[in-house]
C-alpha cells in the first residue's frame, strides 16, 4: 500500500500509523486516537447535542475504525474515512433515538389535503419483535462478560444511568467509569464477531 502523493504532511503521518496499526501496534492505535478524539466528539456533540451520548459515539467510531481498519484504502486521507465513520454513527443514531411518527392527512380550511405527522410513543407489533429479540440477543452476550464488565453495561444501557450515576452507584472515578464502558464494548464486538463467525446465520 503506498501513499496517496496528494496527501499533506498529516494526512502522511496518519498513513503510516495506520500501517503500524495493521500490523499491531497497539501504540499506533492510541496515537490516532489522541489526534482525533476531540475532534470526533465535538463534531457528534454538534450533531446530538448531548455529551454522554457523543462520548459514546466517539468510542464506537473509533471501534468501528479501528475494527475495520484493513478495509481502509489510501484513495483519501484517514481523517476523512475516520469522519465518514463518526458522521454516519451519528446519522444512525439519530434515526435510532427518533420516536415514531405516524402520518395523518386532513384537509384544510381551504379544501387541500396536507399531511401532519404526530408523535407516537407506541411501537407496532412487527417493531416490538424486532426490539425483544435484540434486547434478548444483547442479553446472551452481555451474560459472558465478566461481572464488573456485566454490571456497568446493564446500568449504562439498560438502566440508562448517566456516566455520573454509574460512578456514584459504584462508588468508582467518573474516568474509570468511562475507560471501563470502552472495554466492555470493545469486550462485546470480540464477542459478537466470533458469533457471527460460528453462526453466521444468525445474523
Amino acid at each position: 500500500m503506498e501513499v496517496n502523493p496528494s496527501f499533506s504532511a498529516n494526512a502522511v503521518n496518519d498513513f503510516n500509523l495506520v500501517i503500524r496499526a495493521k500490523e499491531g501496534d497497539q501504540k499506533a492505535y492510541a496515537d490516532l486516537m489522541q489526534r482525533y478524539k476531540d475532534s470526533i466528539y465535538f463534531m457528534a456533540l454538534k450533531m446530538v447535542n448531548n455529551k454522554d451520548d457523543a462520548m459514546d459515539l466517539t468510542i464506537e467510531t473509533f471501534a468501528k475504525a479501528f475494527e475495520n481498519i484493513e478495509k481502509y484504502k489510501p484513495d483519501f486521507a484517514f481523517s476523512t474515512w475516520l469522519f465518514r465513520i463518526a458522521t454516519n454513527n451519528s446519522i444512525d443514531f439519530i434515526r435510532k433515538k427518533r420516536i415514531n411518527m405516524v402520518s395523518i392527512h386532513t384537509l384544510t380550511d381551504d379544501g387541500e389535503e396536507r399531511q401532519l405527522e404526530i408523535k407516537s410513543d407506541v411501537l407496532n407489533p412487527e417493531e416490538k419483535s424486532i426490539k425483544k429479540q435484540q434486547s434478548e440477543a444483547i442479553k446472551l452476550i452481555v451474560d459472558k462478560l465478566p461481572l464488573r464488565y456485566r454490571t456497568l453495561i446493564m446500568l449504562r444501557y439498560f438502566d440508562e444511568l448517566s456516566y455520573e450515576e454509574i460512578a456514584q452507584q459504584l462508588d468508582l472515578p467518573l474516568g474509570t467509569v468511562k475507560a471501563q464502558l470502552f472495554r466492555a464494548r470493545d469486550l462485546m464486538a470480540n464477542i459478537l464477531n466470533r458469533r457471527k463467525k460460528t453462526n453466521p446465520s444468525d445474523f
